[in-house]
């Protein structure tokens, strides 16, 4: 299985310049059950992804977080080229201005 590929910078570079926009996807990928760790672990060598669930039957659930929508490409064109993977679906993507990404948010504005 070749190893995750670390070339997509994920942090906004300082200072962030106006219009400068943040990424995040989420991802199901089916993998053969018999290749679930293999993939797992190249899933979460790569840079800005995260796997935030597994199932027994090969379906992970997975955000990437990346600087532009080219870079989600990227990551989602790699996810299926992974040995072991059956499918990537992305089935949810969302940016946003990368300096609203730093700002902190209180639980009132959480709540509301």
């Amino acid at each position: 299985m070749p190893a995750a590929r670390r070339a997509i910078p994920i942090q906004p570079i300082e200072p962030v310049a106006a219009g400068d926009e943040w990424h995040i996807a989420g991802v199901v990928v089916h993998a053969n059950p018999a290749s679930l760790a293999q993939v797992r672990t190249a899933i979460e060598a790569m840079t800005g992804a995260e796997v935030h669930a597994a199932s027994d039957d090969g379906k992970l659930v997975v955000t990437i977080e990346a600087p532009t929508s080219r870079a989600i490409a990227a990551h989602l064109t790699y996810l299926h080229q992974l040995e072991g993977v059956l499918s990537a679906a992305l089935v949810y993507q969302h940016n946003e201005d990368a300096e609203a990404m730093n700002e902190e948010m209180n639980d009132e504005t959480l709540s509301s």
